[in-house]
């Protein structure tokens, strides 16, 4: 019996088209050589184009999953996207304070691609209060950074991202990647800070598309890294260099957003170009 490959327990909201939410994270896990355990916090109705709706799975379901996995598998990562409710962020924040041991990776999904809101205010107050201070990593773009760090922003703070990085800093988390895609740059610079200060940037061609799933692809890149016993700016060097191929070599679903190939190193043949 071969020995059981390294275990990332994911809680997340569905995706039918599986471009992201919980079926991206199990992809991409997947393909990284982990096996994902998943708890659902949400249903999701949406396609390639946006979210239509979304349901909430009660806390009590959510405790009840993840208690039950936990007794019976040894987990080495957990990974957090969107949470559902108020209600579920608090059960999830008591759930993983009992692992304190567990890196825990943080992608605070707020809103969809397309816009769609995915966190009220309040939920956003409860990953400040209960998830950040328990949090490895968190992965938010610009405007996730921005929200997530000030109830108010001035004009001073929307310029100085280094500055919000060291806020979420100082609220308890280990460390912060923003993520510069909806920065107007040239290219994309992804900027890891931990409580010392900057420690690595990188920056990465700007590809033509837009995609559906890229941040969760990313945040389970680095979840499957540590997993695997990566030192955080090793995984995460190394997940956006998967990241950025699965983007490459993206493919069009539907008539919405690109999706990322995940599985992009088993196909026989390169994809044709992105549209």
């Amino acid at each position: 019996m071969m020995p059981a490959p390294p275990a990332v327990l994911v809680f997340a909201a569905t995706d039918p088209s599986g471009g992201a939410g919980l079926q991206a994270d199990l992809l991409t896990l997947s393909s990284m050589g982990c096996h994902p355990l998943s708890v659902v916090t949400g249903i999701t109705v949406q396609d390639t184009t946006g979210v239509e709706d979304i349901f909430p799975v009660d806390a009590e379901w959510v405790v009840d999953q993840a208690r039950c996995i936990l007794e019976d598998v040894p987990v080495a990562v957990f990974k957090l996207g969107v949470l559902g409710s108020v209600e579920a962020i608090a059960a999830i924040a008591e759930i993983v304070s009992d692992y304190p041991e567990i890196p825990l990776v943080l992608d605070p999904v707020l809103t969809s691609g397309r816009g769609d809101e995915l966190a009220s205010e309040e939920m956003l107050e409860a990953l400040r209060d209960l998830i950040l201070p328990q949090t490895s990593l968190v992965t938010p773009n610009i405007m996730e950074l921005l929200r997530l760090a000030y109830d108010d922003m001035t004009e001073e703070d929307l310029a100085d991202y280094a500055k919000a990085a060291q806020h979420l800093l100082s609220g308890g988390c280990e460390f912060v990647l923003v993520t510069g895609t909806h920065a107007p740059s040239l290219q994309v610079v992804n900027t890891l800070y931990g409580r010392e200060g900057l420690i690595r940037a990188d920056r990465w061609d700007r590809l033509p598309a837009s995609y559906h799933g890229s941040g969760c692809t990313l945040s389970s890149a680095i979840a499957a890294g540590l997993a695997q016993g990566l030192a955080m700016p090793e995984a995460v060097a190394e997940a956006q260099e998967y990241t950025w191929q699965t983007l490459k070599d993206g493919y069009r679903l539907g008539m919405g957003q690109i999706i990322p190939d995940r599985m992009f190193w088993a196909r026989d043949e390169p994809h044709d170009d992105v549209h």
